[in-house]
Formats: structure tokens, C-alpha cells, sequence
């Protein structure tokens, strides 16, 4: 099929407003009969406009206009020169037709290809990528920062801010989630008597699951309960409670609520003051202090939060290296109570050697390495008897992050990978009883 006329063509005129197009070409009869054509008195003579340019080349396209005239061809670069360019070619620092002349010439001389390969992998090494996300201390040092030049005048507690910066990490990273990424499936997983559970929700679901067990320290501090006064008092029957009674499916609506309690928790503390420390929180089959719960749902908040970059995909940064501690310190305090509720339940061996409360007993001696690292003794017969290193019958090395996983029920203990030394028995009861801490 034919396209439109060109205008340097011979013969085309564009058509004008207020007439046809006119074909030109000589004169003749039936130019006299058109009145347009009509003689009439000849012309003032122009004023002489100056040299007229020169004519384009017949190239079957119109003339370009307003562009400098391309000057003659550059000749080809010597290898010297390129050479000389590879320098600036890894730095990005090359014109546009100097990078592609050298790239021409990398794909035809090995030699400039090593050396461009070399001078690349020295430009990584000299300008890392810098990940776009930000710093998980970042948030820290600036209110440090803030709070130096001019102090709070009701501070946080320290015991809160794990609290206080967790929530606010994972509700950085749901903040520019769009509706789909909330329905995105998410699968917790715990560690239940001896075998792992899973249970399938979505990202709204796991805010939900979050914003029902935050509510028992809301009723411990006597504020509202997000469920309502009827709510069970266990935070898995809360959970269940929850997900079976609201609106399906759960939607990105849950982020203020969940958000707005957890403000108003740390504000709360903030006010009561160092008294309110003391209170204890009730969690069904068992109880903490406040400060314990406290350090208990940040680490759940963490946690949860890397369950939920996990479905994502995204990168998700363990805590501050202070804050880690004292989740693991949490932990690593909780394992007595743990390891003597599955010797009531015979999950574990039996004492071997009661003593009184107070008295040294057998003891584990846990390692945790890496940042939020440290060393604590574990009694093993009695939560009421005190670790002793000269009681000391097995040692445990463990990474933070491994160990962190094992007590979430992310790993089970066959799968942590551990350094161990000494009763086989007390090592492995004392695994169990960290993997039995998860709960959903």
C-alpha cells in the first residue's frame, strides 16, 4: 500500500486551508481561464535577501533544519588509544561515542577485554553498591542524636525500646504494600511437643495474629482489649478467635489498628513510669512481667515480620545488636522453666540430682556468637537452682540468627547447627526445650 506523498517530491503541494492542492507545472490555457492566473501589474522587485543556501542533496527526504552540519568522519581510534580508556570506561566517566568505541574494540582484542574485566571487578571493590534500604540502627541514632541535643521529657523505658523499634521496622516495610502483597500467603511455623506446626494465613492475617496478643498487655495495663471483653485469655485461642470471626478476607485496613495500639502501649508506659515494670502479663499457660512481655513481642514482632519479607521476597535485617542480646538474654532464662515442663510432661530425661533452691547444680554452659552474642549458664535439674561452672556437664556453641530460628520454630533441633560438647542427654533436652519457647 502507497504512504503518504513526500514533500520534496516533485509535483506535491500540502494542502492548505481555504483551497485544494495545486499541481504546478507550465502554463497554460487553462491557467489563463482561472482568474487566480489573471494578468495584472507586475510585482515591486523584492529586496535582495542575501545568498541563497544551497540547495539540498536529493535524498527523497525533507531537508533538516536548525542542525549544525555533521563534520567530516572521525578516524577510527588506534588500540593505544582505547586503551588508554579503559580507565575511564570502568569509571562510567566516557562520552557516549568513547564508550562505544571501546566496547567495539573489547569485543575484537582479548587482551583490552582481561584488562577491562580487571579494572571493572577494582571500580566494585572501590565503590560498593550501596544497599537502598535503610540502616536497622539508623532509626536509633538519630533519636539518640536528637534526644542529646534535647532530652525527652517522659523517655521511653529501655526496656520498651526493642518494643517501640521493631513495630516501627515492620511497619516501615508494610507501608508501601499495595492490596495484593496484603493477601500475599504467609506460613508460621512452630515447634509443638516433638514436630513442627505450620498454619497458612496472609500478611493482613499475620498483623491480625499480632494485634490480638499485643491486646494482652493492653488488659494487663488496663486499656481496651482489641477483642472485646469476651475474648479468650490464651494468645493462640485469641488468635483463632480472631481469624474465625473477622471479616474475610482480612485486608490492609488492620495496619492502623495494629499500629495505633502499639503507640498507644509504648505511650502508656512511657507515662506510668518505673512502677508499671513490675505488673505481670498473662499469657494463658504461663506469665512474664511486663518488662519480659515487653522484650517477648518485639521478638515475635521480629520474627514475624522476617515471615513475612520471606513471602515477599524481600531482605529483612535482624535487630540491633543491643536489642538481639536481650531477646536471646530472654531466652536463655526462660530454658529452666521450659526444660522442666517437658520433664513434668516426660518429653525429657529426669532429674538426675535435686537440689535446693538456691544451691549450685548441673549446668549448661550456652555460647552465642555473632552480634547480640554472650554466655549464660543453664541450669538443668531445677528452674530453682543455681548454674554453677564447676557443675558445668555440656557446653553449646550457637550462631544468634540459628539460635534466634530454633527458639521461633523455624528450625527444629536436628536442624540447628550446633557445637556441643559433653552429656549428649542435656544437650538435647536443652535444644527441645528452646525449640518448645515457639508457640503460634
Amino acid at each position: 500500500m502507497n504512504g503518504p506523498a513526500d514533500p520534496s517530491d516533485e509535483g506535491y503541494e500540502q494542502q492548505r486551508p481555504g483551497g485544494p492542492a495545486r499541481i504546478p507545472g507550465p502554463r497554460g490555457a487553462a491557467d489563463d481561464l482561472d482568474p487566480r492566473h489573471a494578468p495584472g501589474p507586475p510585482p515591486e522587485p523584492p529586496a535582495d535577501p542575501g545568498p541563497l543556501p544551497e540547495p539540498p542533496a536529493a535524498t527523497g527526504r525533507p531537508a533538516a533544519t536548525g542542525r549544525p552540519a555533521a563534520g567530516p568522519p572521525q578516524p577510527p581510534r588506534t588500540h593505544a588509544v582505547l586503551k588508554s580508556l579503559l580507565g575511564a570506561w570502568a569509571l562510567a566517566a566516557c562520552s557516549a561515542e568513547e564508550t562505544e568505541a571501546v566496547e567495539d574494540h573489547l569485543t575484537e582484542c582479548a587482551q583490552c577485554a582481561e584488562e577491562a574485566l580487571r579494572l571493572r571487578d577494582a571500580v566494585g571493590l572501590l565503590h560498593p553498591e550501596d544497599n537502598l534500604d535503610l540502616k536497622p540502627l539508623l532509626r536509633s541514632r538519630v533519636l539518640e542524636d536528637c534526644l542529646g541535643k534535647r532530652p525527652a521529657r517522659i523517655p521511653v523505658p529501655a526496656w520498651a525500646n526493642p518494643y517501640d523499634t521493631e513495630t516501627a521496622r515492620l511497619d516501615a516495610l508494610l507501608r508501601d504494600f499495595g492490596d495484593s502483597e496484603w493477601q500475599t500467603p504467609v506460613r508460621l511455623k512452630w515447634f509443638e511437643e516433638e514436630q513442627r506446626r505450620m498454619r497458612r494465613t496472609t500478611v493482613a492475617g499475620v498483623i491480625g495474629h499480632l494485634l490480638t496478643v499485643d491486646g494482652l498487655i493492653a488488659t494487663a495495663l488496663g486499656l481496651d482489649d482489641p477483642l472485646g471483653p469476651e475474648a479468650p485469655a490464651g494468645a493462640t485461642d485469641r488468635t483463632e478467635h480472631y481469624w474465625s470471626s473477622a471479616e474475610r478476607p482480612i485486608t490492609r485496613r488492620i495496619r492502623e489498628p495494629w499500629r495505633e495500639q502499639g503507640h498507644t502501649l509504648v505511650r502508656t508506659v512511657s507515662f506510668a513510669g518505673r512502677g508499671v515494670r513490675d505488673l505481670s502479663v498473662d499469657y494463658g499457660a504461663f506469665a512474664l512481667p511486663l518488662g519480659d512481655a515487653f522484650l517477648e513481642r518485639a521478638f515475635e514482632c521480629w520474627v514475624h515480620a522476617w515471615d513475612i519479607a520471606e513471602a515477599v521476597d524481600y531482605p529483612y535485617d535482624p535487630p540491633s545488636g543491643p536489642h538481639l542480646h536481650r531477646m536471646i538474654d530472654l531466652a536463655a532464662r526462660l530454658l529452666p522453666s521450659a526444660l522442666a515442663h517437658r520433664r513434668r510432661s516426660g518429653l525429657a530425661a529426669p532429674a538426675r540430682g535435686l537440689v535446693a533452691a538456691g544451691a549450685p547444680g548441673r549446668t549448661l554452659h550456652l555460647e552465642i556468637e555473632g552480634a547480640g552474642g554472650g554466655s549464660w549458664d543453664i541450669a538443668l535439674d531445677s528452674p530453682a537452682a543455681k548454674p554453677s561452672a564447676e557443675h558445668t556437664v555440656a557446653q553449646i556453641a550457637m550462631d544468634g540468627a540459628e539460635f534466634c530460628q530454633l527458639a521461633a520454630g523455624h528450625i527444629s533441633p536436628e536442624e540447628a547447627a550446633v557445637g556441643q560438647h559433653g552429656d549428649r542427654e542435656a544437650i538435647r533436652d536443652v535444644l527441645y526445650a528452646a525449640a518448645s519457647l515457639s508457640r503460634l
